[in-house]
Parts: C-alpha cells; structure tokens; sequence
C-alpha cells in the first residue's frame, strides 16, 4: 500500500519536471526536448539536450537580424548625411544666386544713374551752347544794322517824283551827293544782281534782299561786287562818280519792291528808322 503511494506520487512528480520542463524548452525557441522517467519512486528524470543543427540555426538568424539592423542603421546614417549635404548645397547654391543677383541689380542701378547724370549733363550743356549762340546772334544783329543809309559826307540834291529837264520824266529816286569816290554801300543786306553800265544811269549796281525789294546804286566810278556776291548792310558795293547823265558826283538811289517799279525812297528809308 506505501509503495503503490510512494510510485504514483513519483509519477507525479516526473509528470511535473516533463512538463516545466516543455516549457522552459517552448520559451527558449527550443524544441524536440525528449524526458523519461521511472516507474519506480526512486528514478529520476533523465536530462533533456538542444539539438546542435537547431541552435546553430537560431544563432545565425540572430546574427542576420543583428547584422541586417546594424546595415539599415547605417544606411539610415548615410541618406540622413547625404540629404543633409544636398539641402546644404542647395542652400549655398540660392545664397550665391540671390548674391550675383544683388549685385547685377546694383550695377544696374548706378549705371542709370550714371546715364540719367550724363543726360541731364549734356541737355545742360546744349541749352547753354544754343542759349549762347542766341545771344551771340542777337549781339550781332544788334550791332549790325539791318538798314543803313547808301553814302556818307553827302548832302540830296533831288528828291522822288521831282521835275525838270535833267530827266525825261520825273525823278525816280534820291540823289546823294558826295565828293568822287565816296563809298556806296549795300542799305541791307542781300545778293548782288546786277553790277554794268546801265546807259543814262552809268555804271549801275542791284541788289535783291530777303523780303524781295532791290535796291538800285547809279553814277557810279567804279565797282567793288560782281553778280552773285552775298553783301551785307553796309559792305561797300562801289564809289560816286560821275558816269551816265549827271550834272556832279552822286550816288542816284532807288527802292523797287518785289523789284517792280521804283518807290519814294524817303518815307522807306524812315520805315527802317532813319532819316536822309
């Protein structure tokens, strides 16, 4: 009866050690652990062994996920290093375009204002040079007379529209009567038309000025012009004398607008503000 008790308690017992022992083997990722036990209370469980071929398995696959960790952790390295190195490059690449970008835009703008200077400089400069050559001509029109009398030293001995038997009809114009050689000048200024010998007038000078009105120079001794010489008011166009019909040295002068038919040289002569 106490052995029967003594056996089946030892079955129990082995039952037990089997069994933690399943376990033990199931939380080491073991497996095929073989266990034996007596029937009789005094043996115990026999020793469980891991198969070699298995843990050699286990062990290499740990050592590949270990080795397969450390290469992703690496290649994680490496990309987060080279995304690094390219957003720096990328930065450093705008930086320098937004740099040569500033300073295109500078030497854009001190160019304008170079050029705006130099504009403002050479209008400046031509206003003051036609500004100059304004004056320079008023001066010189204001010295210059535009309308002057034909001879100086002179004294009239006959007047438009006069009569007598010197002339085959009535006087034509003014006579100025001056000592030979006298200078007769241009009244205004204009180009020479005509400078011969003109019958009863002797030698005879024309000139045709700008408004179309051609004044007329006779008796004279010599001339100084030739047809198409430009004279201005006062240039010396010849001398009195005494050539054609006259009576004493004279310059006969005439007015003929639009060179028509002679006017009083008189009142003309007071129109440009002088007075024979």
């Amino acid at each position: 009866m106490a052995k029967h008790r003594l056996t089946r308690r030892n079955t129990v017992r082995g039952v037990q050690l089997v069994g933690l022992t399943a376990a033990l083997a199931a939380a080491a990722g073991t497996s095929a652990i073989s266990i034996s036990s007596t029937s009789n209370a005094t043996t115990a469980p026999s020793s469980s062994s891991v198969n070699p071929s298995l843990e050699s398995m286990t062990a290499a696959r740990i050592e590949r996920r270990q080795l397969a960790s450390r290469d992703l952790s690496r290649f994680d390295l490496s990309l987060e290093a080279a995304t690094k190195s390219s957003a720096a490059q990328l930065a450093a690449a705008r930086a320098a375009k937004l740099s040569a970008t500033a300073t295109l835009t500078a030497r854009r703008a001190i160019a304008l204002q170079a050029a705006k200077e130099a504009a403002v400089a050479k209008a400046a400069a031509q206003a003051k040079a036609a500004a100059a050559a304004k004056a320079a001509a008023a001066a010189k029109a204001a010295a210059a007379p535009k309308v002057v009398l034909p001879t100086t030293g002179y004294h009239l001995t006959a007047r438009f529209g006069q009569g007598g038997g010197r002339w085959a009809h009535n006087h034509t114009g003014l006579d100025f009567a001056a000592p030979i050689g006298t200078p007769i000048v241009s009244v205004m200024a204009g180009e020479v038309i005509q400078a011969d010998f003109e019958g009863a007038y002797g030698r005879q000078v024309k000139v045709r000025h700008a408004d179309g009105t051609v004044t007329s120079y006779s008796h004279m001794s010599e001339f100084t012009v030739s047809v198409g010489d430009s004279v201005a008011a006062g240039d010396q166009v010849g001398a009195i004398g005494v050539t054609g019909n006259t009576t004493g040295p004279h310059v006969h002068f005439e007015v003929l607008p639009g060179g028509g038919d002679p006017i009083d040289p008189e009142p003309w002569l007071r129109e440009h503000g002088l007075n024979p």
